[in-house]
């Protein structure tokens, strides 16, 4: 029998991160996936068509629930890493595709830790996660920024973070900038105790052969730099940073 391939597809994709142990992403395939056996089910005249569908579905959820346990023990245990390898010149790694999935109503603020958020390219990347936080994470109070000053834009720097501090507020986030001399860790700090450890930071994305290139805006489109995602739980977030 013949599942639609959209799901087939999707699921397969879900058994591949599963395997590889990228288990909050493999939860998102197996998820979309069902919905779509879920629709088709319902849908279906066969009774023997129906019955097979029903035995994948409750397959597939079975998986599905275990890897929910198996996230939440490791959670608890402080024990919780996940790691994406980002090629050269391979595509497909926007913000939200990395870590969206983490951004949700349990967010109330997010910690920006990043030395290279000085020149024109490094502020619209910034200014990109900020539009991806605003538009994902209903409950966000304030977003907070630490970075270096750039003596040679250090005034360009200020002015465009300021224009941000004063859109931000139109969405009633407050954004918080601070500066070190010595920082050298990249990472992002969700409230929700997420930690994303980039090792790039924001800044892994080649720049475009000219401003009409597919991926000047779409950043799943765009060709990045080789770097590594670390992806970890911390339940000591809100009393360090709270």
């Amino acid at each position: 029998m013949n599942i639609e391939s959209a799901a087939v597809n999707i699921l397969k994709r879900g058994v591949e991160l599963d395997t590889k142990k990228r288990y909050t992403e493999a939860l998102v395939c197996y998820q979309e996936g069902l919905q779509i056996l879920v629709d088709k089910m319902k849908g279906e005249a066969d009774e023997r068509n129906r019955n097979y569908l029903r035995k994948k579905v409750e397959e597939y959820m079975n998986r599905a629930e275990d890897i929910k346990k198996l996230v939440l023990k490791q959670k608890e245990e402080g024990k919780f890493h996940e790691q994406v390898h980002i090629e050269n010149d391979s595509t497909g790694h926007s913000y939200k595709a990395l870590f969206g999935r983490f951004l949700d109503e349990e967010v109330q603020y997010v910690i920006i830790e990043d030395p290279y958020i000085r020149s024109f390219h490094q502020c619209q990347n910034f200014l990109r996660l900020c539009e991806l936080l605003v538009k994902s994470c209903r409950n966000l109070t304030h977003i907070e920024l630490l970075t270096t000053k750039d003596h040679k834009t250090e005034k360009d720097q200020r002015e465009w973070l300021s224009y941000m501090y004063s859109d931000l507020l139109k969405y009633h986030v407050q954004l918080v900038v601070k500066y070190s001399e010595t920082l050298h860790d990249r990472q992002i700090i969700l409230s929700s105790g997420w930690v994303i450890k980039i090792g790039r930071g924001l800044d892994f994305y080649k720049a475009t052969d000219n401003k009409f290139c597919l991926g000047m805006h779409d950043l799943d489109l765009r060709q990045c730099h080789e770097t590594t995602v670390d992806i970890v739980h911390s339940k000591n977030i809100k009393q360090s940073y709270g």
